[in-house]
């Protein structure tokens, strides 16, 4: 099969994927890293065959060209999703795919921000226009429930309770919907932006977040949005996923179960506990100890 028969095949997964309520991120990540594959292989003039010889020199050159492992995981996976696809729905005779390793993830350690930096966060979205009442909630509500990124953003007006402190997650990572709670001062946050949010263009839809300058609000609107609120607090290296992280480490730092943590995170494994608290795992042990009074005898 040429490249080209490839890529027109693209389209075919890209609409079986949508019927199978794939997230917009993970089409995009799956698509791209198809894409890529068969743009390196009519680079390389390479029959792209999706055997493992060259679907793992592809990664390879991922790798060597300094791609970080987990997109250089994320480009592999992808390739071996396609590839089994293909081989499901007839195109190809065989998946030769299977059996193929992911490339070794490193484990990053991700660092919260500290108590300072997350009230110098608060305050840097501090004032009374309709965006400084947006991000003060949005900041609370990502630190408290530990949501994503995508999770806020698909958020709706009708799976929310301000009232009550209660919000559900209609689609989580794999599809799967959650409850997530939160108190008064983050409930407090997201009343006032609610009523900023009524003379809204749009504010009879259902999107619980909207833009300034009568917008919605995209993934990356509220990734820019927050990259500048961390500058004006003067927050290095930072990305929305560290409020995750960082509430995370919070619910365990003050006695929260790690059962609670990864039902309210939408976690199915406590992998994720180790790899999100990682960079305070020492600190809450020296707690732990000191608290135990194992030398009091």
């Amino acid at each position: 099969m040429s490249p080209d028969e490839y890529r027109a095949l693209l389209e075919s997964w890209q609409l079986s994927l949508r019927a199978e309520r794939k997230s917009p991120q993970t089409l995009k990540a799956y698509t791209t890293g198809a894409r890529q594959f068969l743009s390196w292989c009519t680079a390389q003039d390479l029959d792209p065959n999706l055997a493992k010889d060259t679907v793992t020199a592809f990664v390879a050159h991922l790798a060597d060209v300094g791609r970080e492992a987990a997109t250089v995981r994320s480009r592999q996976l992808s390739v071996r999703r396609f590839s089994a696809w293909l081989a499901e729905e007839g195109e190809i005779d065989r998946d030769e795919l299977v059996g193929l390793k992911p490339p070794k993830l490193d484990i990053k350690v991700i660092k919260p921000l500290t108590d300072e930096e997350l009230t110098a966060l608060l305050d840097a979205c501090k004032g009374k226009e309709f965006r400084d009442r947006r991000d003060e909630a949005l900041v609370r509500f990502m630190v408290e429930c530990f949501v994503r990124a995508s999770e806020a953003v698909d958020m709706t007006i009708g799976q929310t309770s301000v009232s009550r402190g209660h919000a559900y997650i209609v689609r989580g990572k794999g599809g799967k919907g959650r409850s997530v709670f939160f108190g008064a001062q983050t409930g407090r946050a997201m009343d006032r932006y609610l009523r900023a949010r009524r003379t809204h263009r749009l504010a009879g839809t259902d999107r619980f977040w909207l833009g300034d300058r009568g917008k919605g609000f995209t993934y990356w609107a509220l990734y820019y949005t927050l990259q500048y609120r961390a500058e004006l607090a003067g927050i290095a290296e930072f990305n929305p996923h560290r409020l995750r992280n960082t509430g995370a480490t919070r619910w365990l730092a003050k006695g929260g179960s790690e059962g609670g943590l990864m039902a309210l995170a939408g976690w199915a494994t406590r992998d994720m506990i180790d790899r999100y608290t990682a960079a305070t795992a020492s600190e809450r042990a020296a707690e732990e100890a000191r608290s135990l009074g194992l030398g009091d005898l």
